[in-house]
């Protein structure tokens, strides 16, 4: 660590290195997932200064769900998750239509997939598009999606850490041999191997304490997190992944954060009252939260337009995400 960092809290002291990339989620869901409407919006993003595009993963829609979904208050799925297409064949259709745009899943739930076939797609994906891929997993939170996977919902960090282990290994051994609870592979080539090196970046979401010590454990490049509380929650957050690394004689300056949020514009200041929740309000409320993140050391920020009101409308969600995109600046 650098004389600098003595003198100063660590977040301040990563806070001074960081330059804030911006990245839009895809009309992947519901109506507006269209061959026509992704061509737009992603030439847009580009054309427009965006870092990257983003894609998530959902198997199932359950006409009767064992699990709650956290993001509502009555814990239903959203009707657009009745129709979501793949995530890694959304993106390689984008790299085909784009020449500089990162390419990231937010997320992928990797244990409903093979670490072989899971890796060999995504290291395709970082072929064809010429190093663009991030890979953001997750270890899924739907008994039902486990079900239809024939996956057994327990011990699945156990799992999820073989599964890591695995992977890499798929990426970057030249012959890849793995003997594991859950994953077996026999000593063979495996390719194409992807173009970053030494791996396409992975970046862990979740918000469990078990999630963060994974991010450290299994070296992976930083947490991939949604705000769902206050700001000060999620800034202690961010430092106790900083905080594992330290512990873990890490250097915390090799992790970083992307956080995917949900920007909901309004007309009138403090439409949400004296406990606004970050990202909504005003453009310039907004705005103010996207500038609190990056001076807690952020290094990427999406914008997800899926559940906004104005998803509807490709050209509003870009206009209103090119407002937001001047305070990342």
């Amino acid at each position: 660590m650098s004389a600098f960092y003595s003198g100063y809290p660590l977040i301040l002291y990563i806070a001074f290195k960081i330059i804030l990339k911006v990245g839009v989620t895809l009309p992947q869901l519901g109506k507006q997932a269209t061959r026509e409407n992704l061509i737009q919006f992603a030439s847009k993003a580009e054309e427009s200064g965006f870092d990257s595009v983003w894609v998530l993963e959902r198997l199932l829609w359950p006409i009767n769900p064992r699990t709650p979904y956290v993001a509502t208050p009555d814990g239903s799925l959203p009707l657009d998750y009745q129709n979501v297409l793949d995530p890694l064949e959304t993106l390689s259709f984008i790299a085909a239509h784009t020449k500089q745009i990162s390419l990231g899943t937010s997320v992928i739930d990797m244990l409903f997939h093979n670490p072989v076939v899971l890796g060999r797609r995504i290291a395709s994906l970082d072929v064809l598009s010429e190093g663009r891929a991030i890979c953001g997993l997750g270890i899924g939170w739907s008994k039902d999606e486990y079900e239809a996977s024939n996956i057994p919902f327990k011990n699945r960090g156990k799992r999820a850490d073989e599964f890591l282990e695995a992977l890499k290994r798929v990426w970057t051994d030249d012959v890849v041999e793995f003997k594991g609870e859950y994953y077996n592979i026999p000593a063979s080539k495996i390719g194409p191997k992807p173009i970053q090196k030494p791996h396409i970046p992975i970046y862990m979401g979740g918000f469990s304490p078990a999630t963060l010590s994974r991010i450290v454990k299994y070296d992976a490049n930083g947490w991939l997190g949604v705000p769902t509380g206050p700001l000060e929650q999620l800034r202690t957050t961010v430092n106790t992944i900083y905080d594992l690394a330290t512990k873990g004689n890490k250097d915390p300056n090799s992790f970083k954060v992307i956080l995917l949020t949900y920007p909901n514009i309004s007309d009138s200041k403090n439409a949400g009252g004296d406990q606004r929740f970050p990202m909504t309000g005003t453009i310039e409320e907004v705005g103010s939260d996207i500038r609190e993140f990056k001076s807690m050391g952020i290094e990427h920020i999406v914008f997800g337009l899926f559940f906004s009101p104005i998803y509807p409308n490709i050209d509003q969600s870009i206009e209103i995400s090119k407002q937001l995109l001047q305070y990342a600046m």
